[in-house]
């Protein structure tokens, strides 16, 4: 097996050197700078030179840009690669365009697996990602050592799409969750309680959860950079409100976050993380979940 690894950001760069320290792996990504110098994983000058891969791992921002990596008229990936190449997309996509992709490949000889992945930078870096895979059982099982370099939790989910579905499920209970924090954390400052007593409560309580164990140390010291830019990860929301209006299913509770983190984002605040959204109702109460001395009425 050779490897190919395409996109080499917050997510894919940790993903591409785990990789690369258990197979071969050359790795493209439009800075020509993006992997160290002591990496075994090794960067090529452009998506040709992964030509003779038998398989290729996939890491990109979004369906527009996986649409131009795989397809572009002239440069793209899918009419590089040999007849039989495996594509394992573990970006976020939409789940109709998953399953687009997915036929578009077959209908060139390729095979295709969608396997987003879940548990952000830090597991990515030490290779504890959760994994959930749609396509062809066999396919994943075959790729099975490959994963087990990057994600320590591989699930296969189903059909083609199936992961991409899984990971919309997970990401929508983080957004809520998120969304709630945001809301629920001012009123306490509010009404004069104490932000790091609180944080120790909550992270000790039935209030706990990944995301306020996550963002409530960083909150709480008034870091917002620590997660994906909110902007960048609205697409969820979109997705879930789609997947909604399609199958005709209420999502009232959804919505309401949903509204919360729209807010955030007309209030500029789509570079920082997901933290962030606590600042839309901070601004409301004049008030500031923060350490102790900075958490008074503003």
């Amino acid at each position: 097996m050779k490897f190919g690894f395409v996109g080499l950001g917050q997510m894919g760069k940790p993903m591409a050197i785990n990789l690369g320290k258990t197979f071969d792996v050359i790795a493209y990504d439009q800075r020509p700078d993006a992997l160290s110098d002591d990496a075994k994983t090794k960067q090529v000058g452009s998506l040709s030179d992964l030509a003779e891969c038998t398989h290729v791992f996939l890491s990109l921002p979004s369906s527009k840009v996986l649409e131009i990596v795989l397809f572009d008229k002239e440069n793209g990936l899918a009419g590089i690669l040999k007849p039989g190449t495996v594509i394992v997309d573990t970006s976020t996509v939409e789940y109709n365009a998953t399953v687009d992709i997915g036929n578009r490949l077959d209908d060139m000889g390729l095979r295709f697996l969608d396997a987003p992945v879940s548990g952000m930078q830090k597991r990515a870096e030490d290779g504890t990602l959760t994994m959930m895979i749609g396509g062809e059982k066999s396919l994943a099982r075959e790729l099975d050592p490959a994963m087990s370099a990057m994600a320590n939790k591989i699930l296969y989910m189903g059909p083609r799409g199936a992961g991409q579905l899984t990971k919309l499920i997970n990401q929508l209970l983080f957004d809520v969750n998120m969304a709630a924090l945001a809301e629920i954390l001012p009123v306490s400052v509010k009404l004069g309680l104490d932000p790091e007593q609180m944080a120790d409560v909550i992270n000790s309580g039935t209030g706990r959860s990944y995301a306020s164990e996550f963002f409530l140390p960083n909150i709480l010291e008034g870091i917002f950079d620590q997660g994906y830019p909110m902007r960048h990860a609205y697409k969820d929301l979109i997705s879930g409100a789609e997947l909604g209006a399609r199958h005709a299913i209420p999502l009232s509770v959804l919505g309401a976050a949903t509204a919360t983190y729209q807010r955030a984002l007309l209030e500029g605040l789509g570079d920082q993380d997901k933290g962030a959204m606590v600042k839309v109702f901070e601004n409301l109460l004049g008030v500031a979940f923060r350490k102790s001395g900075e958490g008074a009425k503003k």
